[in-house]
């Protein structure tokens, strides 16, 4: 989704071309889902990974240039800010043990990458908010110097008009005004990519936009920002505020966020979700490819539809819907809501139970949704990243009258059999299936997952140590037991 473009200031009639040329990818959209066989093909799964880059105090460290150049990896991508940078890691398909390849891509990978840091006096650290980030940390100096980033900024800037306000609450709420919007890049997550028959999309997709809130509880790795301790998963509160440019009065419309849960569930298929942006966002980066979608489709081509891409890489919903044109073409479902860390094989674990009980009851779902209005489900989401595993969610069943709460605990256990289900339904074999359900169902047991191990170790430390020195030695902690890749249910606080 981070197609990089050639210009950063944009003139009324790119505005104006842009706006055709999506109305172009629309039709070529369409025109494909209509096609018998589009999309067909075999399932697979891929991911996106984004890593902070720490100095030996534990300090965002800003190289990320420099070892994007040393690693010589294509698979490596520059990130926000210079102390990030992103792996886009190999797509396996689904009868290749995708996930423990996945979790043996990301080792070998963050293990080179960390001999590579050395030169720089520098680690690699791999969680959802880096805990020992100061506010300096943030501002046109610590940006990448890549053109879309610089559009993208000066483009929500204009838009917004004033400063991004961040309210967020918590044990020690935060409350700040910041120029910019670099401190978006605050937030790294773990995005999975899940590729989807058009036929079966709707379900699956409302199947996934169901699960999540219970996939991001249990794998929540970011409690806090600036030393204040906040939401289980900050990033979903800190992500919405940082880039919202809306200007909302009493007097004026309210517009959708760019970042958000979605605005109902899904009943045709992907088509609704493409077009649904196009209609709702303002393009913001308004840049033309030479391709002529439809005279490709014209000549029995796979076109790229790369300004409906741009587009969509300036929506940020949490279950987004990606085209791609390489395979025949093709659409998947980006998970956003993941973190990244503790571990790899946390990760990877948070996700294979993501996809296993969506695809556990997908079949199911239609029988699911009367029984849980969408306004629902996204106060779902939002309770999760605020409580962890301490939420309550109001869950549907089939035969339910009046809504219920249940605690997200209560939730899991009964659904893992699901999850268990699902997974070896789209062919994953048991030994896999064992291995990070075994993961999950530690985590339930102990209750411990990277956000509540970070607040109970911060207690522990702060018995003895100032809040900033003890933000410092967790950080610390965190950095040794993730290269060990021992799941985070098992992690000590400390001595």
């Amino acid at each position: 989704m981070g197609l990089d473009i050639d210009k950063t200031s944009f003139e009324a009639e790119d505005y104006h071309g842009f706006r055709v040329r999506l109305e172009q990818n629309l039709s070529a959209l369409k025109h494909l889902l209509e096609q018998p066989g589009f999309g067909q093909g075999k399932g697979s799964i891929g991911a996106e990974l984004e890593i902070y880059i720490i100095d030996q105090h534990g300090r965002p460290l800003l190289v990320n240039q420099e070892l994007k150049d040393d690693a010589g990896d294509e698979q490596l991508t520059l990130e926000l800010n210079r102390y990030n940078l992103e792996y886009n890691l190999s797509p396996y398909a689904l009868d290749d043990h995708p996930f423990i390849n996945t979790e043996k891509e990301i080792c070998r990978k963050l293990e080179y990458l960390e001999s590579l840091a050395e030169k720089y006096d520098g680690r690699i650290a791999i969680v959802g908010i880096l805990p020992t980030l100061r506010q300096d940390d943030f501002g046109p100096q610590s940006m990448s110097d890549r053109p879309r980033y610089h559009a993208l900024v000066n483009q929500l800037i204009k838009q917004r008009g004033s400063s991004f306000k961040i309210h967020i609450n918590g044990e020690d709420p935060l409350q700040l005004d910041m120029s910019d919007v670099t401190l978006e890049g605050a937030n790294t997550s773990f995005q999975m990519h899940y590729r989807v028959e058009p036929d079966v999309f709707a379900d699956t997709y409302n199947a996934f936009q169901l699960m999540t809130p219970l996939a991001m509880a249990i794998s929540a790795n970011s409690p806090g920002l600036f030393g204040h301790m906040l939401w289980h998963e900050t990033r979903v509160p800190l992500f919405k505020q940082s880039i919202d440019i809306r200007k909302v009065d009493r007097y004026q419309s309210h517009t959708p966020p760019r970042v958000n849960f979605g605005n109902g569930w899904l009943r045709r298929g992907a088509f609704e979700l493409f077009n649904e942006s196009v209609r709702t966002y303002d393009p913001l980066l308004p840049v033309c490819d030479d391709e002529d979608p439809l005279e490709v489709l014209k000549n029995n081509g796979i076109p790229n539809l790369r300004e409906l891409c741009l587009h969509q890489g300036s929506v940020w919903l949490w279950n987004r819907p990606v085209y791609d044109a390489s395979d025949g073409g093709h659409l998947r479902i980006e998970m956003r809501s993941l973190p990244a860390g503790p571990t790899a094989i946390d990760m990877v674990a948070g996700a294979a139970l993501l996809i296993g009980l969506a695809e556990g009851v997908r079949d199911s779902i239609n029988n699911l949704l009367p029984a849980l209005p969408f306004y629902l489900a996204e106060y779902n989401f939002y309770r999760a990243a605020q409580y962890g595993l301490d939420a309550k969610l109001v869950w549907p069943t089939e035969q339910q009258s009046g809504c219920q709460e249940k605690t997200i605990r209560e939730i899991l256990h009964s659904l893992l059999p699901v999850a268990v289900e699902g997974l070896l339904k789209i062919g994953i074999g048991k030994e896999e299936v064992d291995r990070y359900m075994g993961v999950i169902e530690n985590r339930l047991v102990n209750g411990q997952t990277g956000a509540v191990w970070q607040q109970r170790c911060l207690a522990h430390l702060e018995k003895t140590l100032t809040r900033k020195q003890s933000l410092r030695v967790m950080l610390e902690l965190m950095v040794v037991n993730g290269r060990s890749n021992q799941p985070v249910s098992e992690w000590d606080i400390g001595d």
